[in-house]
């Protein structure tokens, strides 16, 4: 029963990590962002997916499943019409400043005083 267990969560533990898919390398990686990036980083429709295959060397296939990996990865995030964002590099959404309560509270005690 033990070794059942361990063998369970051993392949719990497998299945949690994402394995880039079967086929690609870094390099590929690599290349599907900067691809994506080079579209305005959203891959949705053919007309996103031809420049990115074609820079990237991969098949429509292997963007796709990249894509599918970036999601499970949080490198990207599913769009609301159905494609994919890249949110890593050159495509990271940017930062919204965070005010310091001290200072708004400082403004506000100079304003009523």
């Amino acid at each position: 029963m033990i070794r059942f267990s361990t063998a369970l969560v051993a392949l719990g533990l497998l299945s949690a990590c994402a394995m880039p898919p079967k086929g690609t390398d870094e390099q590929d990686l690599m290349a599907w962002d900067d691809a994506v990036a080079s579209i305005g980083c959203e891959l949705v429709a053919e007309s996103d997916y031809q420049p990115v295959e074609l820079q990237s060397g991969l098949s429509r296939a292997q963007v796709q499943e990249i894509a599918s990996y970036k999601v499970r990865t949080e490198e990207a995030v599913p769009t609301e019409t159905g494609g994919v964002r890249l949110v890593t590099g050159s495509c990271a959404p940017a930062a919204e400043p965070v005010s310091e309560p001290m200072a708004d509270a400082e403004t506000a005690e100079t304003a009523a005083g």
